[in-house]
């Protein structure tokens, strides 16, 4: 590892890795925008850096979206900091993606909240079949109680 230093690395770590990685600033304007992020979503750091979380959102869900962020940036709590979250997000392309996610509040050196970082997969192939599955098993109990 001779000429790396762990900041090289770490940056290299979140610029190529293939899960989404991100950082939302205290107004929830996206910051940071890996190349597992440009795939998933179809924008590239150019694009998505600058512009709101919106960008990702899906329109019916931004209201309760931004409530919780608020409360977070407000509080500095949340209860995901442990916990996988699932929501659904947006493509550039207008399309729909299953997401899980996990996230931490990102604090400057005095301690005040800066923001929220997040690394984000896509589970969307999981959760069709998980929901093929469940279609399939309630037509099958159905069938069985007649």
């Amino acid at each position: 590892m001779q000429n790396m230093t762990f900041e090289w690395l770490s940056q290299q770590i979140v610029k190529e890795n293939s899960d989404a990685i991100m950082f939302a600033d205290h107004e929830g304007a996206i910051r940071l925008w890996n190349k597992g992020a440009e795939a998933m979503f179809g924008y590239t750091a150019e694009e998505a850096e600058g512009k709101s979380l919106d960008l990702i959102i899906p329109e019916n869900l931004r209201g309760r979206h931004w409530e919780g962020y608020h409360k977070v940036m407000a509080s500095g709590e949340t209860r995901y900091g442990t916990e996988l979250l699932a929501a659904p997000g947006i493509r550039k392309d207008g399309s729909r993606l299953s997401l899980e996610f996990s996230m931490v509040i990102v604090r400057g050196e005095d301690g005040a909240v800066c923001g929220t970082g997040a690394i984000i997969r896509d589970i969307t192939a999981r959760w069709q079949k998980e929901k093929t599955l469940k279609e399939r098993l309630k037509v099958l109990e159905e069938a069985a109680a007649h």
